[in-house]
């Protein structure tokens, strides 16, 4: 089964250059023109990556685009494509797993990817893992110590006191 990835970017001649190098290289690849695209594809169809652009309609296009890819079922691994990269660790914060820097050597960006996904799918299967072998919690009800039972008050010397209820006089 071929893996699929959602190129995002507002660059007619990015998707289709990156289209045809992922293609070429054994990937399903569909690509989306706007956020607003991507946004409505990730809803409709599984992937294994997406690879967004930062700025299109907005400086902020791309964190909508890595929003609901982190939302979708299928957890997608993240890449953030920009060709204004910073120096800074900021972009981490916008949820991407990575950043890849255009334009890129052909054999680096699939090496990155790869990668990528490697790691992203050992993450995924190690948190499955991780939930499966966690027990269910027993909710109180289901014990059958369900109720509370009052504990003995000790004395100041470490005897029990015993409270008993005072009998009726008749």
């Amino acid at each position: 089964m071929k893996r699929r990835i959602l190129l995002v970017d507002d660059e007619v001649a990015v998707l289709l250059t990156l289209k045809a190098v992922l293609e070429i290289s054994g990937f399903d690849v569909d690509t989306a023109a706007s956020a607003r695209e991507g946004k409505l594809k990730l809803r409709k169809t599984e992937y294994a990556m997406v690879i967004t652009d930062m700025r299109m309609e907005s400086d902020v296009a791309g964190v909508e685009v890595i929003k609901a890819a982190r939302a979708a079922a299928c957890q997608p691994a993240v890449a953030l494509l920009t060709a204004f990269p910073t120096n800074d660790e900021g972009w981490q914060y916008t949820g991407a797993d990575k950043m890849l820097v255009k334009p890129m050597q052909t054999r680096v960006l699939l090496q990155q990817i790869e990668k990528l996904l490697t790691t992203h799918e050992a993450k995924k299967s190690k948190a499955a893992a991780a939930t499966a072998e966690k027990p269910v919690p027993e909710t109180p009800a289901a014990r059958p110590s369900a109720r509370k039972v009052p504990k003995k008050a000790a004395s100041k010397h470490g005897n029990p006191i015993v409270q008993r209820k005072a009998s009726p006089t008749r």
